[in-house]
């Protein structure tokens, strides 16, 4: 089943969002591209546990992001935030992860391209991933562009300011069309092993992301 829906997609790149060891298991078997590690996805993924990600980047071939975000809530990080982000990062690079997700507001709902610029210097030479913080930017199209100028990310993933990739494909097309050969667009929003052809018609991107996007995983 799977091999024949991997085949009528296979020029797009698959990732899977996962917060367990099992789950990032059956993410391979089912055919992911990659898998983005978090924990507490229901509260829109934290930084996951160190023992968990040792063991699942010795268990699995295909390439791991590991989201950075030490806390819920918004993403205007205080200074006591980003000394613990700083401190996550470098374990990180102790343990040869070569990608993390993270994402960064002001207080008055823009990138914050400083700590962007900050975590982009600690982390180097590990690739950033902008997460869907990016949703809650109310210059959504400009802040992409401060971004993809600041060269300090290698994706952005988004829901087109909507609750899902479906509603909100419009806005991620045009982003696509706009930036997509500067940054890797990434998908996302309830996108499922169901939903995803019709969607990638909408978009025409070249990445996408879920938690059920190879259908469910535990």
């Amino acid at each position: 089943m799977f091999d024949s829906f991997r085949e009528n997609l296979k020029k797009i790149l698959i990732e899977c969002c996962v917060e367990t060891y099992g789950e990032a298991i059956n993410a391979e078997k089912k055919g992911a591209d990659q898998i983005e590690l978090c924990s507490d996805l229901n509260n829109d993924g934290l930084t996951p546990n160190f023992d968990l990600i040792k063991k699942v980047i010795h268990n699995i071939s295909i390439p791991v992001k590991i989201m950075v975000r030490p806390r819920s809530g918004d993403f205007n990080y205080t200074d006591t935030d980003m000394k613990e982000i700083k401190k996550q990062i470098f374990h990180l690079k102790s343990i040869d992860i070569n990608h993390i997700v993270f994402g960064a507001l002001t207080k008055n709902k823009l990138v914050h391209i400083d700590n962007v610029k900050r975590v982009s210097d600690w982390a180097y030479p590990m690739k950033i991933t902008f997460h869907k913080a990016i949703d809650h930017s109310i210059n959504f199209f400009k802040d992409i562009e401060i971004l993809v100028e600041s060269k300090r990310i290698d994706g952005l993933l988004t829901s087109g300011k909507s609750d899902s990739a479906s509603s909100g494909a419009k806005i991620i097309n045009k982003v696509v069309s706009s930036f997509g050969k500067k940054i890797k667009i990434i998908s996302a929003g309830k996108i499922t092993a169901s939903n995803l052809n019709n969607i990638h018609k909408k978009i025409g991107g070249s990445y996408y992301h879920g938690r059920k996007i190879l259908g469910k995983l535990y």
